[in-house]
């Protein structure tokens, strides 16, 4: 059977009522203060009686909340939630691709997971074996947002105002480069918002350089950061456009193996 034939049967094998109840539950996650069937519909591309339908059948399951014509999630999805690895399945997916980079650009590349505002984890990690001198191990690991390459992009999502909020005016600093003034990351994060790729120079650790690019679905919400690190004077020296033009694409490939046949984001 050719590729062709088996990618129709996997369409023909999709229960379309399904896939767009998943759709309205992955919308209401967004609105945790509830929306309303019309807005749900509106949003999800569906008509409205066909929103109703499947929302009723997903309050009746426990997987749907109503209140005053407002849905949100129910506790069938906290319970749900309680029970899963969130992670589950998903370092097997990018797992390749990150060991392909790891190979190509000579480096250490890792992938990190973001739950919240300023929160992410890194789930996953390779390395070409070369010397570094930082740990080469950094899953479970996390730092400062203001010595972080991937904490620079987790903050670049947060408008100005709110950054003000969740940072102190006076920063550790860890070396001579570190930025230490809430006012100066402010200025750095303009930049990563501008360029949409964030860069840690001797900021951390001397002698540490990163790149790091965003992971969006294809909605354009940021749910990872490819990030790629190594000396200094050896990442510079690879040409950094070329770097970055390679972390980009890795993190296009990632989104494009979590999303199944969907296609991936547009590479900038």
């Amino acid at each position: 059977m050719t590729e062709q034939a088996n990618a129709a049967e996997a369409v023909d094998l999709t229960n379309k009522s399904v896939v767009k109840a998943a759709q309205l539950l992955s919308e209401l996650g967004r609105h945790p203060q509830g929306i309303s069937v019309t807005g749900l519909a509106q949003i999800v591309g569906i008509t409205r009686p066909t929103a109703f339908r499947l929302l009723l059948s997903l309050e009746l399951a426990g997987f749907v909340d109503r209140s005053d014509n407002r849905y949100r999630l129910g506790w069938q999805v906290a319970r749900l939630g309680r029970l899963a690895d969130p992670y589950a399945g998903v370092v097997d997916r990018i797992q390749p691709v990150l060991d392909a980079y790891a190979a190509s650009l000579g480096e250490t590349i890792n992938f990190s997971m973001v739950r919240g505002e300023t929160d992410y984890d890194v789930i996953a990690e390779a390395s070409a074996g070369r010397f570094l001198n930082v740990a080469t191990l950094y899953i479970g690991r996390s730092y400062p947002p203001h010595v972080s390459a991937t904490g620079k992009l987790v903050l670049a999502e947060l408008d100005d105002e709110r950054i003000a909020e969740v940072l102190p005016e006076s920063l550790e600093r860890f070396t001579a480069h570190s930025i230490t003034s809430r006012e100066d990351l402010l200025a750095e994060v303009r930049r990563v918002r501008e360029q949409g790729y964030a860069i840690l120079d001797d900021e951390l650790e001397d002698g540490l350089f990163a790149v790091a690019c965003p992971a969006r679905d294809t909605e354009g919400e940021l749910f990872g950061i490819v990030v790629l690190q190594g000396p200094t004077q050896r990442m510079k020296s690879s040409g950094l456009h070329h770097v970055i033009g390679q972390v980009r694409q890795a993190a296009a490939e990632i989104a494009l193996a979590l999303a199944g046949n969907r296609a991936a984001p547009a590479v900038p």
